[in-house]
C-alpha cells in the first residue's frame, strides 16, 4: 500500500485523486474526531473545511512520515478552534460537559449514562492541553508522538501531559469507583 507521504507528493505533482485516497483512509477517523467534540451536523460541515485546508497547506505535511492522520487530525483541531472562537457566548463542547447523554429507560442504560456523565465531568476539570492530548491518545487512537504532531507540541511534552492526566483520572474517586466496577464486570464474565 502506498504510504500517506507519497499520496501528498503525488497531489502536490497534479495528481489530485491521489489526494481523494488520503481523504478516503482518514474520512472516518478524522469525521469521529469533530463527532466526539462537537454536534454531528456542525461536525459534518467542518469536515469539509478541514479537507479544503488539508489541500491547501499539503505542502506543509512533513513528508518523512508515512501517516498523514496526526497531521489531519492537527488541521481539524484548528478548525474547530476558529469554529469555538465564531460560536457567540457558547462554551465550546471540548468542555464535555456540555455533551448530552441520550436518555434511555433501561436500567443497564441508565447505569452506563451515569458512568459517562462521570467521565465527562472528570475530563472537563482537566486543564485543556492535558485533556486534548488523552482525548488523542484514548479516543483517537494516536499513539504519544503522533498525538504531539497533531497538537505541533514536543513528543515529551506530549508525553508529561499524558501522564498527568492520567494522574488526575487515578486519583479521581469517582473515576476509581467506575473502573473497579468494570474490573469486578470483567472478571464475572
Amino acid at each position: 500500500m502506498t504510504s500517506d507521504a507519497v499520496l501528498i507528493s503525488r497531489s502536490l505533482a497534479g495528481d489530485n485523486d491521489a489526494f481523494v485516497e488520503v481523504v478516503r483512509r482518514h474520512a472516518a477517523a478524522v469525521s469521529a474526531y469533530l463527532v466526539r467534540r462537537t454536534d454531528r451536523a456542525a461536525a459534518e460541515d467542518l469536515l469539509a473545511e478541514v479537507w479544503v485546508a488539508a489541500f491547501s497547506a499539503r505542502s506543509s505535511c512533513d513528508q518523512a512520515l508515512p501517516d498523514a492522520c496526526p497531521w489531519l487530525l492537527g488541521i481539524a483541531r484548528n478548525v474547530l478552534r476558529r469554529y469555538w472562537r465564531m460560536q457567540p457566548g457558547a462554551q465550546a463542547s471540548s468542555d464535555l460537559e456540555e455533551l448530552a447523554a441520550p436518555v434511555d429507560p433501561w436500567p443497564a442504560v441508565d447505569e452506563w449514562i451515569d458512568s459517562a456523565a462521570v467521565v465527562r465531568r472528570t475530563l472537563a476539570c482537566l486543564p485543556a492541553a492535558e485533556r486534548e492530548v488523552l482525548l488523542l491518545v484514548v479516543w483517537e487512537r494516536l499513539s504519544v508522538a503522533e498525538a504531539a504532531r497533531a497538537l505541533g507540541i514536543p513528543a515529551g511534552t506530549a508525553r508529561r501531559r499524558l501522564h498527568q492526566a492520567r494522574l488526575v483520572l487515578r486519583r479521581t474517586p469517582e473515576i476509581v469507583a467506575l473502573s473497579s466496577e468494570c474490573t469486578a464486570a470483567r472478571e464475572v464474565n
